[in-house]
């Protein structure tokens, strides 16, 4: 079944940053959403569908993962999610070789050990996360919080993608805040100089 068309993006533009969180928060609802770790340097989106295809495309990531943490960026990229085995839930951090620290037994067990790449596996949720921050210093990382349920890779990439491939957009690509559902996204990007505005712009297929 072919997607349902994308409708003409919207966009707004804060001065006042509790003006811009505030009409995120309106506009997320109860949808699955990520925030900054740090809000002062935001997830830095420049490679981010570049990195979200590749990880897809060699089996680390899946359509179906929920996103729990991630940092995307130009020189290397982590993630945490959360997937279905044998009925249950488990939590799965991966990321570089050289970012990974020995991860404690009890918390953790080694999922796979390649070139390149280091995948633990955990039964919980705030051991994976911290692992994961313990791992990456969560410098540049997006955290699911605030929300019954982590987005769904699914929708991160297709929202995302209508977004930054829009030919005509321009401005910041240091995201504050996302919601991503299934008819729809909304994005707060951080402003990247002092002045400048908080900007929110909202995707739907309604």
């Amino acid at each position: 079944m072919a997607a349902a068309p994308v409708t003409p993006r919207t966009t707004r533009s804060f001065t006042d940053r509790g003006e811009a969180l505030g009409h995120f928060f309106v506009r997320a609802g109860d949808a699955p959403r990520f925030l900054a770790y740090d809000d002062e340097v935001g997830c830095p989106l420049e490679s981010a569908l570049a990195v979200l295809e590749w990880t897809g495309a060699v089996g680390l990531l899946a359509d179906e993962d929920l996103i729990h943490a991630a940092r995307l960026s130009g020189e290397t990229a982590a993630a945490m999610v959360e997937r279905r085995r044998d009925g249950r839930r488990v939590f799965v951090y991966m990321g570089p070789r050289m970012d990974a620290p020995p991860a404690d037994p009890y918390e953790g067990s080694l999922l796979y050990d390649e070139p390149g790449v280091r995948a633990f596996e955990f039964a919980q949720r705030a051991h994976a996360l911290a692992h994961f921050i313990r791992a990456t210093q969560a410098v540049g990382a997006v955290i699911s919080m605030l929300s019954k349920r982590a987005p769904e890779l699914r929708h991160v990439k297709r929202w995302l993608g209508a977004l930054l491939r829009e030919p005509d957009r321009a401005g910041s690509n240091k995201l504050l805040t996302g919601w991503f559902a299934t008819t729809g996204a909304g994005v707060l990007f951080a402003p990247v100089d002092e002045g400048e505005p908080y900007v929110y712009e909202e995707m739907s297929s309604e």
